[in-house]
């Protein structure tokens, strides 16, 4: 990555651009793709809204659903005990195309972890951008020597911010084109999904999947992130969690480039106390225990939009927005444990109903024929611990207390027998 781009080591992205006119310059230079997307935006995003309530749910399996982000270069052994302990089957690692001498290390890497399914998120710097020559060589060794270690390439990412190398989506298309063309001529075996949209900014999404260029996705990626709003169940121009995966689900089945399929591959929220190395200000970041709620509760929506095929956390370790905070050994947060309980429970898990009433929310599934129900409410409240289930809070420790209280941390309810009456308190 060449200046005026530099990669944050702390925050694990590039560092913002300082240079004001350079922006300008390069922004000035895709205006013709600015107005594309423009005009594109305003057809296609309210035709998009207006067949939202019409788009179908898949049946998602929720052995794929689950996946971990992980740097295959920080604690690398650490990384895999720690994998292991999660159970985890599928895992996301970032690749730079600007550190092509690291293709090796990451190969043996992924060796170590043939018994899991892999999507490798490729990063892109200026100089792959802008002389695609270099990039179809680089592609073509990556293609060639993870053969059969890889189970689903994410090319490029973050392509609406301009940190992170692209001024326009004109430019990610002939980024991408790059890639599918090198599938369909030679890699015909190889998945790859795109798109690569940051945050809740669906103009840029629409003008991803509906243009002119010659290619196709084989799913839709997005950094579906929600943290500068808080709680994941918090609104953004009058829109839910749930009604952004709706309105992107929407968008996908109205493209003809892309197979109905939906990728949410990077989503955290940012850590208090951990600058520099959280990945925003200190204004948005949460504690510890607002992090282990939101992570849960953004999996249980995400989960029970019945909509997203994959679900990857970003991710395993980092300081500022990790499960494992590395500055002074391996100390778990207490969301891994949280981590740790949803995925033994919910990995296997048969989606039935997610009711919400009041802000009050009861998320219900079939484990093995046994009815689980996960309880949690934005205002407070409690419930009586009935015989007929059994309790525990998000990290599996069994609650005895005559009265539970409901409220911003999940509570997995097992149903033990037969419910002489329905369990809520609304």
């Amino acid at each position: 990555m060449k200046p005026p781009f530099k990669w944050d080591n702390y925050s694990d992205q590039p560092a913002l651009l300082t240079d004001r006119e350079f922006k300008k310059s390069m922004r000035k230079r895709q205006s013709g793709s600015l107005v594309k997307m423009l005009l594109t935006a305003l057809i296609v995003l309210p035709l998009s809204l207006i067949l939202m309530p019409f788009t179908k749910r898949k049946e998602i399996h929720s052995e794929e659903f689950f996946s971990m982000g992980i740097d295959f270069e920080r604690e690398p052994q650490a990384t895999l005990q720690l994998i292991e302990e999660l159970g985890v089957q599928r895992v996301l690692l970032r690749f730079k195309l600007w550190e092509m001498q690291n293709l090796d290390s990451l190969k043996e890497y992924l060796l170590l972890l043939e018994d899991k399914k892999v999507t490798l998120k490729i990063l892109q710097d200026r100089e792959n951008i802008e002389d695609l020559a270099l990039l179809k060589s680089n592609l073509h060794t990556i293609f060639t020597q993870l053969n059969g270690l890889v189970d689903m390439y994410e090319i490029g990412s973050t392509i609406n911010r301009a940190k992170w190398g692209f001024f326009s989506v004109d430019e990610y298309s002939r980024f991408y084109e790059v890639a599918f063309l090198l599938k369909k001529t030679e890699f015909p075996e190889i998945e790859l999904i795109g798109s690569g949209i940051i945050d809740f900014e669906y103009h840029f999404t629409a003008h991803t999947l509906f243009n002119f260029f010659h290619y196709r996705y084989d799913g839709i990626a997005s950094l579906l992130y929600v943290d500068r709003r808080g709680a994941p169940e918090n609104m953004q121009l009058g829109f839910t969690l749930s009604d952004k995966i709706a309105w992107l689900n929407s968008l996908i089945w109205l493209s003809p480039k892309v197979k109905q399929k939906l990728h949410i591959t990077e989503v955290n929220w940012p850590l208090a106390g951990t600058a520099p190395y959280a990945p925003t200000s200190e204004k948005e970041c949460v504690s510890e225990e607002s992090y282990a709620n939101f992570m849960l509760r953004y999996h249980l929506l995400a989960f029970a939009s019945q909509q997203v095929d994959t679900l990857s956390w970003h991710q395993l370790i980092a300081t500022g927005y990790g499960l494992i905070d590395n500055r002074e050994g391996i100390v778990k947060r207490e969301a891994f444990e949280t981590y740790k309980y949803m995925y033994k429970h919910l990995h296997s898990a048969q989606f039935l109903r997610l009711d919400i009433k009041r802000e009050y929310y009861i998320l219900q599934c079939l484990i093995e024929e046994q009815l689980l129900q996960i309880h949690w409410s934005l205002k407070a409240t409690t419930l009586k611990n009935e015989e007929y289930f059994d309790a525990y809070s998000k990290n599996g420790e069994k609650l005895k207390e005559e009265t539970l209280t409901i409220g911003e941390s999940p509570l997995y309810l097992f149903i033990t027998k037969a419910s002489p009456k329905k369990i809520n308190c609304i």
